[in-house]
């Protein structure tokens, strides 16, 4: 199994596996997009491994996992961006698990509604989807993607299933102006996004984007008392939180119920 953690050179990955937590990158670990802040290597992707949701599964169960996420690479190669395997492994975990809090983090499937209505078809417990950065940087931040296709979806899981907890994340200090990420919160919270996630910008590599500036730590503080003042539920801002860092913490004061397989 393929994990995010060490494919994007997570700063938290030795604090989180000995807790233990991972997040399982599954559709492989070749992406089809190029955006230059990230680590996971792009290119031609393999075909999919119908194997791979139940190996996932075992994985969870032999690991004892009570909260377990769940994202991928983006496969702008298939048809459905890689929404079945999404639902099969959201499924064959709640087979094995069926107290286990399943967390996705899903790509954009280029904003195609039916993908998406077969993510949440499955019933995972919290669905996030990363703005990962304003609007205004999405040019030469986010290749391929669109803010507003990326804020429509994490809308219309909330259509769909107003059950779902819904999550996003920003990174900071690429460039924004400060009025630019209180649009953003702003943004979520009128979609009613329940989880925001923000950290540092720190780049991987000398080919990816070089950082603008530091964000000190008190300013991290100084927005998560503003987000949560906009009502999120719950939010981690700090120079090394990534978007499933400390995921499980969500999991344990405000999930408490059990979900079996349908």
């Amino acid at each position: 199994m393929n994990t995010v953690c060490e494919a994007a050179h997570c700063p938290n990955l030795w604090e989180c596996f000995t807790e233990p937590m991972a997040t399982f990158m599954i559709l492989g670990n070749i992406c089809t997009r190029n955006c230059r802040f990230c680590s996971v290597v792009k290119g031609r992707p393999r075909p999919i491994d119908e194997t791979e949701p139940k190996r996932l599964a075992m994985a969870v169960k032999k690991l004892g996992l009570k909260h377990v996420v769940i994202t991928s690479v983006t496969r702008d190669d298939l048809a459905d961006g890689g929404a079945c395997q999404f639902f099969s492994a959201v499924r064959e975990v709640r087979t094995v698990g069926p107290e286990t809090v399943i967390e996705l983090l899903v790509p954009d499937f280029r904003g195609r509604r039916k993908a998406i209505e077969h993510v949440v078809e499955a019933s995972p417990d919290i669905v996030g989807h990363n703005l990962e950065t304003v609007p205004s940087l999405y040019g030469k931040v986010r290749l391929g993607a669109s803010y507003a296709r990326s804020l429509g979806l994490l809308k219309l899981v909330k259509i769909l299933d107003p059950d779902i907890r819904t999550k996003s994340s920003l990174m900071l200090g690429l460039g924004e102006e400060e009025k630019e990420i209180l649009s953003v919160m702003e943004d979520l919270r009128e979609i009613d996004c329940d989880i925001l996630t923000m950290g540092q910008y720190l780049q991987p590599g000398s080919s990816h984007l070089e950082i603008d500036r530091f964000i000190p730590p008190s300013k991290f503080e100084e927005y998560k008392g503003l987000a949560e003042n906009m009502g999120f539920q719950f939010v981690a801002s700090g120079p090394f939180v990534r978007s499933s860092y400390k995921a499980s913490e969500f999991s344990r004061r405000f999930i408490r119920r059990s979900k079996t397989c349908q």
